[in-house]
């Protein structure tokens, strides 16, 4: 068997990693991170240009990379892309299935046909590059699938139904395939990152409907930041982790207090529009677009070079010691109260 770096052996070679959606924003940015880890990386994305920039930059810090331009939507794509990194670098030990296409829009201004690409990229893109994974990871009975998730993964806010409709897909789709793996003893371990708003180039390029130019809801971060925790995640993985103190705050919120945190987030409509006139945008929902920078969106002045992660573990574990300590107050006060 061929073995990772770091093991002993005449046959030694670099992890591998497959990143979709590599040619911009966030899977740029974990492309780039896992190369810094050491992986070799194969490159999923439309956009051959933007890929060939990354796979620059990932031979740049002393990794290869495989550029594999392909659309997340078609399965044979993807799974022939698989096969090509498995037969280049010798297997496959990391997923990251990164690519994501959203529109900013009223419900009832999508149309049917967006809704269905926004599915097809965001959530189907996830299915069809875990087959593909699984495909090269079963046979070994070992390797990590990460699933770039969302804090609208859990808390829905207005003007990207299609998009947070998605997310949601990803997380049960996701815990079905962590209880079947489980459930068989198997070595593969699936991990979820889900992430605050990021600076990416979808503030640039999205298909938007509103009249102005969108903006991320509440401060962003820079796309570096997701992109390391996700190369974490990738290397160490764990069930789910949580970037940022305002995914924590959405999720728990949204748990804790759903009705009231339908009325939080319908705050978020004017959140997301900016001051600029932007008259309706083809963006790159069904071709890619050039002429835009690709590392990063527009708001890199207010974009944070750092967020905390928290597993959901750890997370709900405090929550319930808060719940108990606040129920053992109660108790106290109410005991005191009896004994006036």
């Amino acid at each position: 068997m061929t073995e990772l770096i770091g093991h002993e052996g005449p046959n030694r070679r670099r992890p591998s990693a497959v990143v979709t959606g590599a040619s911009a924003g966030v899977g740029r940015a974990t492309a780039l991170a896992l190369a810094a880890r050491g992986y070799e990386v194969g490159l999923i994305a439309r956009d051959e240009e933007g890929l060939r920039e990354v796979a620059d930059g990932v031979e740049a810090l002393g990794a290869r990379a495989l550029v594999l331009p392909c659309d997340v939507a078609d399965a044979a794509a993807v799974r022939a892309a698989a096969d090509r990194v498995a037969e280049q670098f010798g297997g496959i030990d990391a997923w990251v299935n990164s690519a994501m296409a959203t529109v900013f829009a009223r419900v009832d201004d999508i149309t049917p046909e967006e809704f269905r690409r926004v599915t097809e990229v965001t959530y189907l893109g996830q299915v069809n590059g875990t087959l593909a994974a699984l495909a090269h990871m079963r046979p070994a009975d070992r390797g990590t699938i990460v699933q770039v998730g969302s804090a609208l993964a859990y808390r829905s806010i207005p003007l990207q139904s299609a998009y947070c409709a998605a997310k949601h897909a990803v997380v049960g789709f996701t815990k079905s395939l962590r209880t079947e793996l489980l459930s068989e003893g198997s070595g593969i371990r699936v991990a979820m990152v889900h992430l605050p708003a990021v600076n990416t180039p979808q503030f640039a390029w999205a298909r938007a409907k509103m009249g102005v130019r969108p903006r991320p809801a509440g401060r962003p971060v820079a796309p570096e930041v997701a992109g390391r925790a996700i190369a974490e995640a990738a290397a160490h993985p764990r069930p789910e982790i949580y970037l940022g103190r305002s995914t924590v705050m959405a999720i728990l919120g949204d748990a804790a207090l759903p009705g009231l945190a339908d009325h939080v987030a319908a705050g978020a409509w004017e959140g997301q529009l900016t001051d600029t006139p932007l008259p309706e945008r083809e963006g790159n929902l069904f071709a890619p677009v050039s002429g835009v920078r690709r590392d990063r969106g527009p708001f890199a002045e207010e974009a944070g070079d750092w967020a905390p992660r928290v597993s959901a573990r750890a997370t709900r574990i405090g929550l319930m010691l808060g719940a108990a300590a606040l129920f053992g107050l109660t108790a106290a006060v109410a005991r005191a109260l009896d004994r006036r």
